[in-house]
């Protein structure tokens, strides 16, 4: 058999398209539960075998080249036609995945996650529930999801940390507090953690403090911020795109860092494999 007839390895293929969606050998190699360098090996057996580079590295970021763009359009229907092949032969019914996801954690980024979920396993019927931390740890606990990514807000130490958020105060850039009167806030419905947090904060340094607006979702409380009602605090990541920190124009305490974890008791091999890629999207996005 001739090179030029010679089939493509599913693996290398796979591997090259993990480094795409993640922008990052590393994150890759989580999610194929593997190491960069044999990720590289891959990367650089596909490249020898097609004759081209598809991938531009620099020691900060990862891109497609041109001839990748073109290539990675086949790689996906290749990926998508073996995994429905294999699909066809299993006599079980299709999976599904019961996730929940934190509202304060989800933010804007969940149609970015669903959609390289969706790339890395079009099989998986995956449903997703959105609730305040509290809620999900109680229903993971009822074993009514599989698995959760929800903010630590406890003691508990047997799950996974993905990342470590920073929290500040975000108001929209024409607002402005009116001195001697109580700094108006807009939050999530108790008992919502992050609103506890902030509280508290504001409660040991003695700041006096008013609730303009009860949001129920992250969303919600993002749109308050922008529309000027007061200031919100939370993750730099989920903040509305206008909104500033305004934590040391008014003198606002620092707030504690935030630990993102995930607990799950996902069992079969190929919901693992899924989780996996979840778990290192999460990182890609939560990190950056």
């Amino acid at each position: 058999m001739t090179d030029a007839l010679k089939p493509l390895d599913i693996d290398t293929v796979h591997a090259f398209v993990r480094v795409a969606d993640f922008a990052s050998f590393t994150r890759a190699a989580e999610a194929l539960d593997t190491s960069q360098a044999a990720i590289s090996l891959k990367l650089k057996r596909l490249e020898e075998r097609l004759g081209y580079r598809l991938l531009e590295r620099t020691p900060r970021h990862v891109r497609l080249s041109p001839q990748g763009a073109q290539f990675i359009v086949a790689a996906r229907a290749l990926l998508n036609a073996h995994e429905r092949a294999l699909g066809d032969m299993r006599p079980h019914a299709p999976r599904r995945l019961v996730i929940g996801i934190s509202d304060h954690v989800a933010g804007p980024d969940l149609p970015t996650w669903l959609s390289r979920i969706n790339a890395y396993d079009p099989l998986v019927i995956l449903e997703v529930r959105i609730a305040s931390s509290r809620d999900l740890m109680a229903a993971f606990d009822r074993n009514e999801l599989d698995a959760v990514i929800v903010r630590n807000e406890g003691e508990r130490q047997d799950g996974e940390v993905l990342a470590v958020e920073r929290f500040g105060w975000f108001a929209a850039p024409t607002w402005q507090h009116t001195p001697g009167t109580p700094l108006p806030m807009a939050t999530m419905a108790a008992p919502c953690g992050v609103r506890q947090l902030a509280t508290r904060a504001l409660d040991e340094a003695c700041i006096d403090w008013t609730e303009v607006f009860v949001g129920g979702g992250v969303m919600a409380v993002g749109a308050a911020v922008s529309a000027g009602l007061g200031v919100a605090a939370l993750a730099h990541r989920v903040a509305p795109a206008a909104a500033v920190d305004v934590s040391q124009a008014y003198g606002l305490p620092a707030l504690p860092v935030s630990e993102v974890m995930l607990h799950s008791r996902i069992s079969d091999a190929r919901s693992r494999e899924t989780l996996r890629a979840l778990s290192a999207t999460f990182r890609s996005v939560l990190q950056r």
